[in-house]
This record gives structure tokens, C-alpha cells and sequence, in this order.
């Protein structure tokens, strides 16, 4: 396995890669969910190449940059005991010089949900995501459905600007307890941690809802509410239930739905999604 940190650097290895090349972007401190993405594109791609990049531009100014965990010398490890090819590894003013002045803005589909609270934050994530992948060149990108507006944003940003790169985006993995696999689930406390899994609870609860029948949104919506306000150590920060092309609110569920949550937990601010109906795929 090689480690880049210029953009030369990646540009040379680039050339002797076996095509097609499958590109999972991180910010590291990688648990089991980012592995089974560095799986999935090794089952759809010859080459792997994995980025770690904790990306100054889509933190907020009172949000976790400074203390985001960090461990590279095991996120190496881990990574090259699942056959990764490249992991390019860029400081900040490898990807942001001096100087730099160019952004990358998906209009609509960020002005919801997280856009709503954090507005700058997919600005900085379309613009990583379009410079990876100018620089890695890949075929195919794997993004995690944990984080269904990004992967959307990205799907937006990728057709308008005629990216030719098949995204594919791989389950949510959850501990056993159904917590999503998050980086920042290591901010809980024990009592926070047990809080925490009231998030699934309540998306298993707008699934059985659907599966009997609801299909009022608000019925659903305030039914999960009732379920998170029984945790009073999660704050909920908003509970949608929305169209997947557009992320506007559903008043009734008779297509496609995303169903999503935030809610502040200690230190953490967590998020989480199913998809309505069942089995249906984010994109």
C-alpha cells in the first residue's frame, strides 16, 4: 500500500493503478462502517484508493474540528489489511493554499435538514468531494447512506458538473444495539451511549407505522418525537420526514420518503435515516 501527500505525489501512483479505480473520500478515526465501504469498492474496482482528510471547510466555527478524533497510524493499518492500493493523505494547504478562492455550491438540496443549522457545511463537502475527485480520478466513489443528504448533495453536484462516476452508497452499519457507526459516538458517555439508541427506536418505529398503513407524515413524525422525548438526554434537533429528490416535507407518504434525525447527545451531535418504503435505495 502507498501513501500520498501531494497531489504529485497521488499523480505519479495514479498512472500505474489498474482501472477501473474505486474511491472511498474519510476524514479517518475509521470504524467498521468505513470499512465495509473500502469493501464494497473493492468488490466493484481493481484499484482502491481511500482518502483521509479532516476537511476544515465543512466544520462550522463553533463546531468539533479541533477535537474530530484522529488516529492515522492505525487508520493506515486498517486500511492496508483491507487491500487498499493509495491512501492520500493531503494537510490542509495541500488541498487549500494560499490564496484559494474556489467553491463548490449545490443550491437547493442544502438549505434543509443539516443546511438549515450548518450552513456553509456542504459547501465544504461538495467542493472536497469535486477536487478528490478531479485528483484521484476514479470510476466509481462509495459514500455511506449514514450520511443520506451528503450523498445526495454529491449526486446533485456530480451529474450537474458531467462527472462520469458511478456512486454507489452502502448501508448504514450499526452497532448491535442498532447505534449507527459513528466517529463521534466516542464523545458519549455511558448514559449518553444508552440514550443514544432511542434514535433507531424511532426510525424502527416510522417503519412499522409505514408497514401498517400510516401514511399521514405529521402522524409519523410526532409519533417518533414521543419516542425520542422519553430519552432526556437526547435533544432533538429536528425529526423529516421528506421527498428523497428534493428533501422537501412530505405530507403524505405515497412515494419515495427520506426519513432522517438529528438530535444532540452530550458532546456528539448524531444523525441517522431509513429510507420509505423498505428496501428502496437512497438514489
Amino acid at each position: 500500500m502507498d501513501v500520498a501527500r501531494t497531489i504529485a505525489e497521488y499523480r505519479k501512483l495514479r498512472a500505474g493503478l489498474a482501472e477501473p479505480v474505486g474511491l472511498v473520500p474519510t476524514m479517518g478515526y475509521l470504524h467498521e462502517g468505513h470499512l465495509s465501504l473500502v469493501r464494497a469498492a473493492r468488490e466493484r474496482s481493481a484499484s482502491v484508493v481511500a482518502s483521509i482528510f479532516v476537511n476544515p471547510s465543512q466544520f462550522g466555527p463553533t463546531e468539533d474540528l479541533a477535537a474530530y478524533p484522529r488516529d492515522l497510524d492505525r487508520d493506515l493499518s486498517r486500511l492496508e489489511e483491507e487491500g487498499v492500493a493509495v491512501v492520500f493523505v493531503p494537510e490542509v494547504d495541500e488541498i487549500y493554499p494560499k490564496g484559494y478562492d474556489t467553491w463548490v455550491t449545490v443550491e437547493e438540496l442544502t438549505t434543509r435538514l443539516e443546511g438549515a443549522s450548518r450552513p456553509t457545511h456542504f459547501r465544504g463537502v461538495a467542493t472536497i468531494v469535486a477536487k478528490l475527485f478531479n485528483i484521484v480520478e476514479p470510476q466509481i466513489a462509495v459514500f455511506g447512506q449514514k450520511d443520506a443528504q451528503q450523498a445526495l448533495v454529491i449526486d446533485r453536484m456530480a451529474r450537474d458538473l458531467g462527472f462520469d462516476i458511478e456512486l454507489v452508497i452502502s448501508p448504514t452499519v450499526r452497532e448491535p444495539d442498532g447505534l449507527a457507526m459513528s466517529s463521534r459516538n466516542v464523545y458519549l458517555e455511558p448514559d449518553e451511549r444508552h440514550s443514544a439508541t432511542v434514535l433507531r427506536r424511532s426510525l424502527t418505529l416510522a417503519e412499522s407505522l409505514y408497514m401498517n398503513g400510516e401514511r399521514s407524515a405529521e402522524s409519523i413524525r410526532l409519533q417518533m418525537q414521543k419516542v425520542i422525548a422519553s430519552e432526556p438526554l437526547v435533544d432533538p434537533l429536528y425529526v423529516s420526514i421528506a421527498d428523497v429528490a428534493t428533501l422537501q416535507e412530505m405530507e403524505t407518504v405515497d412515494r419515495k420518503a427520506l426519513v432522517s434525525l438529528a438530535a444532540q447527545v452530550g458532546k456528539a451531535r448524531l444523525i441517522d435515516n431509513i429510507v420509505l418504503p423498505p428496501g428502496e435505495s437512497l438514489l
